[in-house]
């Protein structure tokens, strides 16, 4: 399937992308301390740490969607027949899906307004725009929300799709 194929590279894409970008903030974190100690703190290191949080979180939600890491508690179902089984499954997935989709729905105006009226964070020296971090979670919403819908169309129809890893 060549939408299967596509949102795979994309999720991996963005998932390694959140990734540096949670390895590099790792470092100015640390370098914030350091000149802390010193008695020089950096100004908006709260203000880029809080959108860089999540727009990491919203990067790699579409990850662990497809590949099947998303937090799930499972330890009535596997004693269910595997049909209520499966139900339950595809249940999820689309449950999934249009909790995704709303949010989806619900952040396209507040992300629309931050980046037309210059939303920024922060007061004095450093400001940090907001509208990344808004933008951040349309993509990532809708990337989950597009898995869940390839998740659940592969389990009713029992399409052979191979589960995504890190290769």
């Amino acid at each position: 399937m060549v939408l299967v194929r596509f949102t795979d590279r994309l999720t991996k894409l963005l998932m390694v992308l959140g990734a540096i970008w949670a390895f590099v903030l790792c470092f100015f974190i640390l370098s914030d301390i350091v000149f802390r100690a010193l008695n020089v703190p950096f100004s908006g290191t709260k203000e880029i740490v809080a959108n860089s949080v999540v727009i990491i979180v919203f990067m790699q939600v579409g990850f662990a969607v497809r590949s099947g890491s998303m937090l799930r508690a499972d330890f009535l179902v596997v004693m269910m027949p595997p049909l209520v089984q499966k139900i339950l499954l595809i249940f999820a997935y689309v449950l999934g899906a249009g909790l995704f989709f709303f949010l989806l729905k619900a952040g396209i105006t507040p992300a629309l307004r931050s980046y037309v009226n210059g939303e920024f964070d922060g007061e004095g020296a450093m400001k940090v725009a907001v509208w990344p971090a808004r933008w951040a979670i349309l993509l990532g919403a809708g990337l989950a929300g597009l898995n869940y819908v390839l998740l659940s169309l592969v389990e009713i129809f029992d399409l052979r799709v191979e589960r995504m890893d890190l290769e």
